[in-house]
């Protein structure tokens, strides 16, 4: 599997895009808020400057839909409520929106975009006056943020959210994960491992590269899956892919796919204890972390509700929270299904 090709969440505004079936991401965005009012603080009062050149700002891994532009909403929101509060001259925004090159980003600047800017204009004249305006540049960037991305010291703050657990690649050695799609209970020690090494490689060369980006003073604030356990195949970050995996079983019993394909089917994540991430950031000397927090969102209380539609009379599916559940794996999954085993 190429990772870099075939990952990307369902494309469009369909039922079954990523779009209609992230309303968990943009909880997690929301929760995480006061960690990136903090960043943008600190950002103001480390730089010490009139940012004259631009307030760059990127997002890595930003994916397709409302999120997408949630995300950057509540950012500048925040500067533009940090200028206010502290008389900064409000700088002009570049704004970068980074992700693989499948990812679908037609649908952000041919349908979201517009309307987005829209709100902006209207929340800083409310703010400001009728007369204010907010110079404000997208830029799409396609490529993989585990390599270079931007000029050296281009950039002032980094926002990533839901994207750093994916591995750069399937990592190496999973021979004899029989049966399993990703690690479990099951697995030998040597998948263990190899997950956890790729997971090494892939999250330094990622500090490595936004050091050589980011100017001195600049902030990021990245949100990933994780684990509070030190067991890497504990049941709160693999349950959910050992269910696929019974489904996929269930599937070869009954001859729908070949079991060899199933055993060269694995998924390229890892979520991370805070030792782990830790630990990778002390290794690269630029950063150092000014706050890491372990949160957790209740399934169950949100996909009762998450995919809530108001232009539908359909109120039946929607009290279902593990049909919702298969919805959202759906969205984030099935691009790598049809890519190993057909459509």
């Amino acid at each position: 599997m190429e990772v870099m090709q075939v990952l990307h969440m369902n494309g469009g505004m369909g039922e079954t895009s990523y779009a209609n079936n992230s309303l968990l991401q943009k909880k997690v965005i929301m929760m995480t808020r006061p960690i990136t009012e903090a960043a943008v603080t600190a950002l103001f009062s480390a730089t010490n400057t009139t940012f004259q050149a631009g307030l760059a700002i990127a997002d890595l891994g930003c994916s397709s839909g409302p999120n997408t532009l949630f995300a950057m909403s509540e950012i500048i929101t925040i500067m533009i409520d940090v200028c206010k509060a502290t008389n900064h001259e409000m700088p002009e925004f570049r704004v970068f929106l980074n992700d693989l090159p499948g990812n679908d980003f037609n649908t952000i600047f041919g349908s979201l975009l517009p309307r987005f800017k829209e709100k902006l204009s209207e929340q800083m004249k409310s703010k400001y006056g009728a007369s204010a305006t907010l110079p404000c540049f997208f830029n799409g960037v396609p490529g993989s943020f585990y390599g270079r991305l931007f000029a050296r010291e281009s950039l002032h703050l980094i926002h990533s959210s839901y994207s750093l657990m994916w591995l750069s690649q399937v990592p190496r050695g999973l021979e004899g994960n029989k049966g399993n799609i990703y690690m479990a209970r099951s697995s030998p020690p040597k998948v263990l491992r190899a997950y956890f090494e790729q997971f090494q490689r892939d999250f330094s060369t990622f500090l490595e590269c936004r050091g050589q980006e980011l100017v001195v003073g600049g902030r990021m604030v990245l949100t990933l899956l994780g684990r509070r356990s030190d067991d890497p195949s504990s049941k709160e970050c693999c349950y959910i892919w050992e269910l696929l995996a019974i489904a996929l079983n269930e599937m070869v019993s009954e001859g729908l796919i070949e079991e060899e394909k199933l055993d060269s089917f694995n998924i390229p994540q890892y979520t991370p204890s805070p030792k782990e991430v830790r630990l990778e950031v002390q290794k690269q000397g630029p950063f150092s972390i000014d706050c890491l927090e372990v949160s957790e969102v209740n399934w169950n209380s949100l996909m009762n509700w998450s995919i809530l539609d108001t232009n539908s009379n359909s109120n039946i599916v929607l009290k279902d929270g593990g049909y919702n559940l298969a919805r959202c794996m759906r969205a984030v999954a099935e691009p790598l299904l049809i890519d190993h085993f057909g459509k």
